[in-house]
């Protein structure tokens, strides 16, 4: 799954099937008195799949379970999976939807340098193994030449430098997990609404977090062991001499790397990285790195300020470089070099990779067929390109449409919503209404479209040609730097099965990927499409105002439009809604970290509370008719418990723990307890498990 973090919050879900075809009654469920049936004409299709409910569960003790405990019974992993549910099934449909359009994009031989040769081009060099295998590590030698060639610091930060590329995924931002010492993320300004900034991040490590480093969790400890025999392992296949040794080095200083890295929780918070500081002042600020040689290798030597987002590890980062031995910085990044390559080098490289990342850490017991990443990848590196073909032939206008009608209905929700918080100041309810009509969302695919005519893409030069289309990113990103802010720029491509929400933008994108069942089905119940992609739409507006959303202004500035008795109050609503899911156990001994996933269960309590206001909304005043034994409102409530239908490896389920604001597929789907109107759904009682008194409920939004 996926996260919210500084500049970006996103929601990635897993859903069951959506039942088309005629099911059987489901078996009597207690409750609430309902409308009466409404006359059969042809009846909608109820868009739930009700062979997956397990009726042997009580709603009010686990509604995960009681919504989907059937299907998890009988559901396997995919061997070249960590996780499945609904959000795997939607990502198939668009992987297959991509790959035939990727596979046959060369079909009707395309110009050069047209998009669809590139795309040609570039999958085909992909799956060429044979030119992979031949060219060994040929593709590498200049990196790895360069670093041979270090003798002094100002070398090693040159080398850096030049390895500096950009982060260009939103939903990550503030947690730059990769091997590059520091990542760069260009968007608007903390305080200034009108220009692009650059942002500079903590990286270093090639485990996924500094958890896996420094954490005395026999399952964390375990890992790093495997992960030391990986090092020796790929220095041993390129030949490296001395790997053992080098190995135990690599890991030392990867380990003060994770040791001066910020945490996940301190990451997220704006206040912390409000740091803007003059390029000219790094040197003092952050001592030990040549800055002028690393800004000039890394070409931003004419930028005048960048905001260091984790203060305290660049500069402790910058003292690493100048204390660590030489040798032990040149082991490092050249086992970075191959470790990052590892899936486009030789079959025995990738194998390696695959083993331990996969693997090892995610449970994965199979690599994905070729022809997948090869998808994968395309998609990765020609996202625009790809997306512009996936739109013309999946997404239809009267999807959009549709779409839209619900987003203003949430909006519109919302809105109400605030006016009826009795708690909040008028004077603060009007600043959250300006950020609500300033929201900018955007449904299914960008306005513009990314140019690549500068991307060079060469048969069979599979590594060259990802090495370039992230150099194309880098100086993408790069460019916008000193710019006016684009509102309308999307940060996922329309093939995306996610959504994202950008509080500097004040933005929100739901690619047209996730705009298909089970989240959203033209042909659906309106119960069903409010409560699974309503509820999404929902989370992502709520984004806006959660612990960190509700830190900017309508403009997106850092800013305090609270009045102090409001700000109190919102925070202790949240501090219950963190105590809430502190007490949700994921593996035995390993709970949720209820601060680290605070964003992320914000919006969905909120989202979920517009989303069934905005269901009532869409009724127009008219009952619900019942379908299938089922009201409205439980048809409403059980589309969203199956957005969160999923099975998970343990491995994978640690990992997300550790690294992910996200809570777990399983805890997301008990939000439900929080809802006024679900207790009346399913007559849920004092004494069973998910029962919180209505004072106990936590009600932000």
């Amino acid at each position: 799954m996926n996260h919210k973090t500084l500049l970006a919050a996103a929601i990635a879900c897993g859903i069951a099937a959506c039942s088309q075809a005629p099911a059987p009654p489901a078996p009597a469920v207690k409750t609430a008195p309902s409308a009466p049936a409404q006359p059969a004409a042809p009846a909608p299709s109820i868009g739930i799949d009700l062979a997956a409910i397990d009726h042997g569960v009580k709603p009010g003790d686990d509604f995960f379970a009681y919504a989907n405990g059937a299907w998890v019974k009988a559901a396997t992993i995919p061997p070249d999976r960590s996780s499945t549910g609904t959000f795997f099934e939607v990502f198939e449909k668009a992987e297959k939807h991509t790959s035939d359009l990727i596979r046959n994009a060369g079909a009707s031989n395309p110009a050069a340098g047209s998009n669809a040769r590139k795309i040609a081009d570039y999958y085909a060099a992909y799956m060429d193994e044979a030119a992979i295998d031949k060219a060994g590590l040929n593709p590498l030698k200049p990196e790895l030449d360069a670093i041979t060639a270090i003798k002094t610091r100002a070398d090693l930060a040159r080398v850096l430098g030049s390895g500096l590329r950009a982060d260009v995924d939103p939903i990550n931002a503030t947690h730059f997990h990769t091997s590059n010492l520091f990542g760069l993320f260009v968007t608007k300004g903390l305080e200034d609404a009108s220009t692009n900034m650059a942002y500079l991040l903590q990286g270093g490590l090639a485990m996924p977090s500094r958890d896996y480093y420094l954490s005395t969790d026999k399952a964390m400890v375990a890992f790093r062991g495997e992960y030391k025999d990986y090092v020796v392992a790929l220095l041993k296949q390129a030949n490296i001499a001395e790997a053992e040794s080098k190995a135990t080095k690599i890991l030392a200083l990867e380990t003060k790397i994770a040791q001066a890295q910020e945490s996940l929780i301190d990451s997220e918070d704006p206040h912390k990285a409000n740091n803007v500081w003059a390029t000219a002042d790094f040197a003092k600020k952050a001592p030990g790195l040549d800055w002028n040689a690393y800004f000039t290798a890394a070409g931003l030597d004419q930028v005048k300020q960048i905001d260091a987002w984790q203060a305290k590890a660049i500069t402790a980062l910058s003292a690493l470089t100048a204390h660590e031995p030489l040798d032990g910085w040149k082991d490092l990044l050249v086992f970075h070099t191959l470790d990052g390559a590892a899936p486009l080098l030789p079959k025995a490289f990738a194998d390696l990779h695959f083993g331990f990342h996969s693997h090892i850490l995610q449970g994965t017991p199979q690599q994905r067929e070729r022809w997948k990443r090869a998808v994968e990848a395309t998609n990765t590196d020609l996202g625009d390109a790809v997306g512009k073909l996936y739109v013309a032939k999946y997404f239809p206008a009267s999807s959009k449409e549709q779409v839209q009608a619900m987003v203003k209905n949430l909006v519109a929700a919302f809105d109400k919503g605030i006016d009826n918080l009795v708690w909040m100041a008028p004077e603060t309810k009007a600043k959250a209404k300006e950020k609500l009509v300033t929201l900018n969302v955007g449904v299914g695919y960008p306005e513009t479209w990314r140019d690549y005519a500068t991307l060079e893409i060469k048969p069979g030069d599979a590594l060259g040609n990802h090495q370039r289309a992230v150099a194309f990113e880098y100086a993408h990103q790069k460019a916008k730097i000193g710019l006016a802010v684009d509102r309308g720029e999307w940060w996922m491509t329309p093939q995306t099965v996610n959504a994202v929400n950008l509080p500097l933008q004040n933005a929100l994108n739901f690619p047209a990927a996730i705009l298909q069942p089970p989240f959203f089905d033209p042909q659906a119940d309106a119960a069903t499409n409010y409560g699974a992609i309503g509820a999404i739409i929902g989370h992502e507006i709520s984004h806006s105002f959660d612990n960190t959303g509700s830190e900017f202004d309508a403009q997106g500035r850092l800013a305090n439009w609270w009045t102090p008795a409001d700000a109190a109050h919102f925070e202790t609503a949240t501090d219950a809604l963190a105590k809430q899911f502190d007490a949700y156990e994921a593996l035995p001994g390993l709970y949720v970290n209820g601060k680290q996933t605070l964003g992320e269960d914000i919006a969905d309590v909120s989202g979920l509370t517009a989303a069934y206001a905005a269901y009532h909304l869409s009724l127009d005043g008219k009952p619900a008719p019942a379908i299938d034994g089922l009201t409205g409102d439980q048809r409403f409530f059980l589309a969203f418990g199956q957005d969160w239908r999923s099975k998970i490896r343990d491995a994978a389920l640690r990992q997300r723990i550790a690294t992910d604001v996200h809570a777990p597929a399983q805890f997301r789907a008990q939000t439900v307890r929080n809802i006024d109107a679900w207790y009346a759904a399913f007559d849920v009682t004092s004494g069973e498990k998910l029962y919180l008194a209505p004072d106990q409920r936590v009600k932000i939004w």
